[in-house]
């Protein structure tokens, strides 16, 4: 009943979202497209629920599209990052376009953040319990990102934080939590913290 009414609101509030934010959709491509060359939209491999690979979506910020053997965390001052690039990930917008892939069923808008498949790997060798994390949708927002684990990676204790709190959310996830990170998220949007 739990995961029914998850996705009812997932859907639910997908569209609405997508409908009020068209008009940003439209300001925000241009803004890239005269910024700098190269598509409107970042596409990337990234594993969801229950380890199954899915095409996530996000507005481009970088300059440099990075090969599957270079996939670096993004750091503060990072100079890949485009002059609308910095703006877009201090307000977060350029996670909306995820909103495509809660409507699709490969992300939720609670749950934890999906990272590039080579960190998936990398950390998986190192965390032993990395993997749990794929036991639900990832997420828009979770558990991690409210309780201020987010931003730069600089050694493998902020990952497996990180992870400490995927997997707390994994095995107690509730609606009623869900609304909780949701309304726990949206003064952390406005403070922009840790997002760079």
């Amino acid at each position: 009943m739990c995961a029914t009414l998850k996705r009812a609101f997932d859907l639910t509030a997908a569209s609405l979202l997508l409908v009020f934010l068209l008009p940003a959709y439209a300001a925000i491509s241009l803004a890239i497209a005269l910024d700098s060359p190269g598509p409107i939209l970042f596409r990337q491999k990234r594993t969801g629920l229950n380890g199954r690979v899915f095409t996530i979506y996000k507005f481009r910020t970088m300059t440099v599209a990075q090969t599957a053997a270079d996939v670096s965390h993004a750091t503060r001052d990072d100079a890949r990052v485009t002059r609308t690039g910095r703006v877009l990930r201090e307000t977060s917008l350029d996670e909306v376009p995820q909103l495509l892939n809660v409507l699709k069923g490969e992300m939720a808008l609670v749950g934890p953040r999906p990272h590039a498949i080579e960190h998936d790997r990398h950390y998986a060798a190192l965390l032993s319990n990395y993997d749990r994390r794929f036991a639900v949708r990832p997420g828009l927002t979770g558990l991690a990102q409210i309780q201020g684990l987010r931003g730069e990676v600089h050694d493998l204790s902020c990952m497996a934080r990180r992870v400490d709190a995927d997997v707390l959310y994994a095995r107690h996830w509730s609606f009623l939590g869900d609304m909780a990170i949701v309304v726990r998220t949206l003064p952390l949007l406005l403070a922009r913290v840790n997002a760079y």
